[in-house]
């Protein structure tokens, strides 16, 4: 594995090294998301799901009726909807309109549950994932909720404070140009290859999956950082 030296001066040349630091993720300790309620991570993945397809200042907008709408995101409200609720919140002003993602919501509201039932709570079982795994991290997500695959599973992980890298398309044009990968990694050993260099810059650096994951996207990419 090539030393990540290279990439860290390109960035820091791009973008000067405050600047870069500036944009690290928060990574929460592993005691603060345990400590983390169940219906504030469904609310992260409602938003992160409600985000996906739309311009996210809109839901940002927005967030305030979801949060109405959606009683806080309580879990058991969410997954206990009914024909007649779901489609109350399909003609609700206060939200973004969209039945699939409704329907979604209710989907996750119910494995947050099951998760929350097996593991004690939901930050708990992210809290308790091996970091130097986080693509196995992607791959539950991706089988036990809904529409949690390709880069929403990471985001809400950034989202709740999991550390995390993402796999944007500067950060995919990083890994190329370090030789980790030759394309957009998407099988299980092209997914390793690229943890296990991210597990081993992260030993070489001390910085956080999330910070290498902004590290790469700004030493190559066209825009600053990570692209949203």
């Amino acid at each position: 594995m090539s030393s990540f030296t290279p990439t860290w001066d390109r960035a820091v040349t791009r973008h000067g090294e405050e600047a870069l630091r500036s944009r690290f993720p928060v990574v929460r300790t592993v005691a603060e998301l345990r400590a983390l309620p169940d219906h504030r991570a469904l609310a992260a993945i409602a938003e992160r799901v409600f985000a996906a397809g739309f311009r996210w200042k809109v839901i940002r907008a927005k967030w305030e009726g979801f949060e109405e709408a959606f009683h806080g995101f309580d879990p058991a409200w969410v997954a206990a909807l009914d024909a007649e609720g779901i489609a109350a919140l399909c003609a609700d002003a206060r939200i973004v309109r969209n039945r699939p993602k409704v329907l979604c919501t209710v989907a996750n509201a119910r494995f947050v549950q099951e998760v929350a039932a097996a593991h004690g709570s939901f930050g708990r079982w992210v809290a308790d994932w091996p970091d130097d795994d986080v693509v196995g991290l992607w791959a539950a997500l991706k089988e036990g909720g809904d529409r949690l695959g390709g880069d929403t599973g990471p985001w809400v992980l950034r989202m709740l404070g999991k550390d995390s890298f993402r796999l944007t398309s500067d950060v995919v044009a990083a890994l190329q140009e370090a030789g980790v990968v030759d394309k957009a990694p998407t099988s299980r050993k092209a997914l390793a290859a690229v943890q296990e260099a991210m597990n081993g810059w992260r030993r070489e650096t001390g910085l956080s999956l999330g910070a290498l994951s902004v590290v790469l996207a700004s030493s190559t990419g066209v825009v600053y950082g990570e692209e949203d």
